[in-house]
């Protein structure tokens, strides 16, 4: 498996494996994948991952969101990562979420963050794994078709980036 940065040119199966995992109910409120120019605009410019194997064929992707227009805020990113469904279990999400810390570590990000689904335990487990600690719980945040769900938030400071 190789790691390399999101591009349009991988846009037909990210989308898919986003679509994969709206079909599972617990990875998202958004209930259709959007166009590459909405996904492009709202994703930071850097710290876009896919993982492909030998054949290059993409696995699963990493992207960071801003979680503000405030340039106090511009640091601190929110976490997508998204495995495809035949390639979960394997070490995929491992591989592109410490890439995804490590890139955002350089670009100057202090603070990643991540609202799951608690009934996602996979992803979970997979973000505390990479040093993320939960922050608490969202009860009745938003709606997905039609029924309130909570999420929980986790977030993971840098010891690296803002660091006293």
């Amino acid at each position: 498996m190789n790691l390399l940065p999101l591009s349009v040119a991988h846009w037909d199966q990210v989308r898919a494996i986003y679509e994969q995992g709206l079909a599972t109910g617990n990875a998202t409120f958004q209930t259709a994948a959007p166009t590459w120019q909405d996904w492009d605009e709202g994703h930071l410019t850097h710290s876009r991952l896919v993982a492909v194997d030998d054949a290059g064929r993409v696995l699963g992707w990493a992207a960071l969101s801003p979680v503000s227009g405030r340039c106090v805020y511009g640091g601190v990113g929110e976490v997508s990562v998204y495995v495809a469904a035949e390639a979960r279990g394997q070490g995929v999400g491992q591989r592109l979420l410490g890439a995804l810390v490590a890139e955002s570590e350089r670009q100057g990000m202090w603070t990643l963050q991540a609202g799951i689904f608690p009934e996602n335990k996979a992803s979970v487990r997979l973000h505390e794994t990479q040093g993320f600690r939960l922050v608490g719980r969202r009860e009745r945040i938003g709606q997905l078709h039609g029924v309130w769900r909570d999420t929980v938030l986790l977030e993971r400071r840098s010891e690296v980036v803002g660091a006293v």
